[in-house]
């Protein structure tokens, strides 16, 4: 029957350098280059160069390093372009559009146009509610 077939993953083919893009760190664990749809001039996309679809695929070795070229990203967005701070998040699955694990850099300044999370939020109807999430979340995270 031969290997199943796979799409073609965005982000792979950027780090094996068989589409183009403006890279702007290049690491043995992980790539940034510019959105190809940026919110605002310098948004920059990392990448881990193993191919993961969410954080919950990045293995716990990796986690510390790849979150540390997100904040040298963030820091340069400030010094390098100038920005007041930065928008740093990461879809998981949800609102993903290439399934790839990647952090969105994003250089931020006051007035900006830039209003929040794009998503409407979501009130507890008591404090009952908001402490059954936060019990269901703890026995989760407990070891």
């Amino acid at each position: 029957m031969g290997e199943p077939v796979t799409k073609a993953c965005l982000f792979c083919e950027i780090i094996k350098g068989e589409r183009p893009a403006h890279v702007v760190l290049d690491t043995p664990d992980a790539m940034a280059f510019l959105d190809a749809r940026p919110l605002f001039k310098g948004h920059t996309l990392l990448v881990p160069r193993t191919h993961y679809e969410t954080l919950t695929d990045l293995p716990e070795d990796l986690i510390g390093t790849f979150f540390a070229q997100a904040q040298r990203l963030a820091k340069a967005m400030e010094s390098v372009l100038e920005a007041a701070g930065s928008f740093v998040a990461m879809n998981n699955r949800i609102s993903q559009s290439v399934p790839h694990l990647h952090v969105h850099v994003v250089p931020r300044n006051p007035k900006d146009g830039l209003r929040g999370f794009f998503w409407p939020r979501q009130k507890y109807t008591s404090d009952t509610e908001a402490a059954t999430y936060a019990t269901r979340l703890t026995k989760a995270l407990r070891p």
